[in-house]
C-alpha cells in the first residue's frame, strides 16, 4: 500500500475544508456540511476526518498514517444558492464513485481532478435581477390579493415588492451589512406600500404594507436553525436562530421608520 505524503494530506485537508466552507456559506444545514466534508476526505484516502462548526468558522482535522493535520477557516455569509449545493454534492458523489481502494497510486490524480471540479463550480448561474424583481413583486401582489386586497392595492404591492427586491440585490452586491440591507429594504417597501394610506388608495391599506415586506421573511435560515438544533448542532443552530431574529427585528425597524416618516399611527389589522 502506497502511503499518502504530508503534502498530499495537506492538499486533501484544504480540499475538504473548502467543501465545508462553501456549503456553510451558501446555506446548507450543518449535518450536510459535516457529512459531505467527511465523505470527501474518506474518498481521497484519509483514515479519519473530524469536522467542527461554529456560526462563523469551520475547523477540520484529517488523520492519515497516524499523522494529524488541522485547519480552521472563517465563513462569510452569502445568499442562498441551492444550485451550488447540488453541484458540490455531485462532486463528492463522483469522487466516491471513482475511488479505487485497491490502487492508491490513483489517489493523487483523483485529488487533482476533484480540485479542478471545485475550481469549475458555477456560482454565477443565477436569474437576471429584473426577472427576480418581477417575480418577487408578483408574489407579494398575489399575497395581497389573496388576503382581500383590491386591484389597486395589489398593483401598489407589486411595485413596492419589486422595487424593494431591486434595492436588496443592489445592496447585497455591494456587500452592505445584512442588517442594514434589510432595514433599508423594509423602509423602501413600507414607504411605497404606505402610500395607500397617504393617498387613500384601495379598500384596505394595511394589506399593502404587510404584503410589501413579504420578501424579507427569513424562512430558509429559520428552517436550517431548527434543523441544526434538532440534529444536535445546538451552537450553530442557536447562532443561526439569533441571526434570523435580528433580520426580523431589522425589518421591523425599517417598517416603523417608514410609518413614522409618513406620520401613520393606526397601522395594523
Amino acid at each position: 500500500m502506497t502511503s499518502i505524503s504530508y503534502v498530499q494530506q495537506q492538499h486533501i485537508t484544504r480540499l475538504c475544508v473548502r467543501c465545508g466552507l462553501l456549503l456553510m456559506q451558501y446555506g446548507a444545514e450543518s449535518a450536510v456540511v459535516v457529512d459531505l466534508s467527511k465523505r470527501l476526505g474518506f474518498a481521497l484516502g484519509m483514515s479519519s476526518v473530524e469536522c467542527s462548526l461554529n456560526f462563523n468558522a469551520i475547523t477540520l482535522t484529517t488523520i492519515c498514517d497516524e499523522r494529524c493535520i488541522t485547519t480552521t477557516r472563517d465563513t462569510i455569509n452569502q445568499s442562498i444558492n441551492v444550485n451550488l449545493l447540488v453541484q458540490i454534492q455531485q462532486i463528492v458523489n463522483k469522487t466516491e464513485a471513482l475511488t479505487d481502494n485497491d490502487n492508491d497510486k490513483l489517489k493523487p490524480e483523483l485529488t487533482e481532478r476533484t480540485t479542478l471540479a471545485f475550481d469549475e463550480l458555477d456560482n454565477k448561474s443565477v436569474y437576471p435581477t429584473w426577472l427576480v424583481g418581477i417575480f418577487v413583486g408578483a408574489s407579494c401582489a398575489a399575497f395581497a390579493y389573496l388576503n382581500g386586497g383590491s386591484w389597486s392595492i395589489t398593483a401598489v404591492t407589486f411595485i413596492a415588492g419589486m422595487v424593494a427586491m431591486f434595492t436588496r440585490i443592489y445592496l447585497a452586491k455591494h456587500h452592505f451589512n445584512p442588517f442594514i440591507t434589510v432595514i433599508v429594504t423594509a423602509f423602501i417597501a413600507s414607504l411605497i406600500g404606505a402610500t395607500t394610506y397617504y393617498f387613500d388608495i384601495g379598500n384596505n391599506a394595511d394589506i399593502a404594507v404587510a404584503s410589501s415586506v413579504l420578501l424579507l421573511v427569513p424562512s430558509f435560515p429559520l428552517i436550517n436553525s431548527f434543523s441544526d438544533i434538532l440534529k444536535g448542532y445546538v451552537n450553530i443552530g442557536v447562532g443561526r436562530a439569533v441571526f434570523t431574529y435580528m433580520l426580523t427585528l431589522s425589518a421591523c425597524v425599517g417598517i416603523v421608520m417608514a410609518l413614522v416618516l409618513l406620520r401613520i399611527q393606526h397601522w395594523g389589522f
